[in-house]
């Protein structure tokens, strides 16, 4: 998909930060105990910088929570993923302890972060940057020929990360043939996990992300598919989250992500969609077969946006004696718990301490077990805010970007036509704009539109059809 070269100048995402009360900085207390942390856990660790570990994040991130060892084997693989181990250096009770309860997770704007720790330990002493010794939480996954896992463990270790890797990196040396060596499996090991998804009834979204990033003295926005080496990177963390989960479930206790499974009126709306569309999707091919099988491209890209329809419910599950009910995560296809961004994600300090503690056949540390019962409540508070800073900085984005440009006619797909008192959505390519607009066009058509509304103090964008 194109990339926009229209430009927005003098956006204040301040105000973003003001109307959502975003911290504007870190407490003096908890930043000097993140200075001063210490590893609690030095004497549990075994040397494992032996292991020539690489991370894979965006190029410009400083909080690198994973890194990852792939080796194949004549048996399958066997999957070493380092984790910062943030609950050792990071104290219960203390004021560090608190003001990162009160944040829940990083939240990331386009002029910069509001993170859930300070830098001076999330991009600095906790971080896994290159050729540094960490402390970690160190899985290790033993998996057969198909890539399913047979046995898995964690336990606290000191590594070190050899190389920084990002996302185009890892995909132009892969087609390139010269992926470094600690990695040279994950091709193959990532279509596994995906094929195992699709087996699982996994119902896996890759959109395109719609980005406001800097461009020399201005912004704009971007929309990029996601490439393989995101999904393969994706199917690490996914895989080690399932372990997590049934570490927990047998123990009886932990905090799992769940999700429950998409209702029939949902699955038969997509399918209108997809008729309408034309696309093709048999009676027997799962919602999950279905998806993964597109490109997610106009009109493609029609479908695929709707089909976040089907993953509505998404939750926190603690428990600590008794298994919830529901223990799927339904998107995944399996229990699923977060355990690999404690950098960035509060809830993964204390689960990957349960993890921790039922490997090691060790009693759950009493803060641990006093702090799960709160993750649900802070957890998605917190989810349901970073979603709302989030679409504000793309709508306040978009609203300038296309100020100057109210009456042009623009190219667009419809991605919903209008439905009642629903108006219909359209996405206009040359600016990488979601948007509203009046009038009925059909959905999944290419038509002309004009813009009418760019409001940057609303934040609305509005077009019209016909135009």
């Amino acid at each position: 998909m194109p990339i926009t070269r229209f430009l927005a100048h003098g956006i204040d995402f301040g105000a973003v930060r003001e109307e959502f009360n975003l911290p504007p900085g870190y407490p003096p207390q908890a930043v000097s105990q993140a200075v001063e942390a210490t590893d609690r856990c030095a004497a549990e660790r075994e040397d494992r910088t032996d292991l020539p570990l690489v991370t894979i994040d965006p190029p410009e991130s400083m909080d690198l929570d994973q890194a990852l060892h792939l080796e194949r084997t004549a048996g399958g693989f066997v999957l070493h993923y380092a984790i910062a181990d943030v609950g050792a250096v990071v104290e219960p009770g203390s004021a560090l302890e608190a003001e990162s309860r009160k944040r829940g997770q990083t939240f990331y704007l386009p002029d910069g972060k509001v993170p859930l720790h300070p830098k001076e330990l999330s991009e600095g002493s906790a971080s896994l940057l290159p050729d540094q010794i960490r402390p970690a939480a160190l899985w290790r996954i033993d998996l057969d020929q198909r890539a399913e896992p047979l046995a898995w463990t964690v336990s606290r270790a000191t590594v070190r990360s050899v190389a920084r890797l990002d996302y185009a990196g890892v995909q132009s040396d892969s087609e390139a043939g010269r992926l470094h060596p600690s990695i040279t499996s994950l091709p193959e090991f990532g279509r596994l996990r995906a094929a195992a998804a699709v087996a699982r009834g996994a119902i896996e979204l890759r959109l395109p992300e719609q980005d406001v990033v800097p461009d020399g003295d201005g912004w704009r926005i971007d929309l990029a598919p996601r490439t393989e080496a995101d999904d393969w990177n994706a199917e690490v963390s996914l895989l080690t989250g399932m372990c997590a989960a049934a570490m927990m479930i047998d123990a009886n206790v932990g905090l799992l992500r769940t999700l429950p499974p998409a209702g029939p009126d949902a699955v038969n709306a997509l399918r209108r969609t997809a008729a309408a569309l034309g696309i093709e999707w048999p009676r027997d091919v799962g919602v999950g077969e279905m998806l993964a099988g597109l490109d997610p491209n106009a009109p493609t890209l029609v479908l695929m946006t709707e089909a976040p329809s089907l993953l509505r419910g998404a939750a926190y599950a603690a428990f600590d004696g008794t298994v919830p009910e529901l223990t799927v995560h339904a998107a995944i296809g399996a229990p699923y718990a977060h355990v690999t961004a404690p950098l960035r994600r509060l809830s993964d300090r204390y689960s990957t301490e349960v993890c921790l503690a039922i490997a090691s056949g060790a009693a759950v540390p009493s803060w641990v077990r006093e702090a799960l019962g709160s993750m649900p409540e802070i957890m998605g508070g917190s989810d349901t805010l970073a979603g709302k800073v989030e679409r504000a900085c793309i709508d306040l984005a978009e609203a300038t970007v296309l100020a100057d440009r109210v009456g042009e006619v623009f190219d667009a797909t419809v991605l919903r036509s209008r439905n009642g008192k629903r108006t219909a959505d359209v996405f206009v390519p040359s600016v990488s704009v979601m948007a509203k607009c009046v009038g009925d066009p059909a959905e999944g058509e290419q038509v002309k539109i004009r813009l009418v509304v760019a409001d940057v103090a609303k934040r609305t964008v509005e077009f019209s059809y016909p135009a």
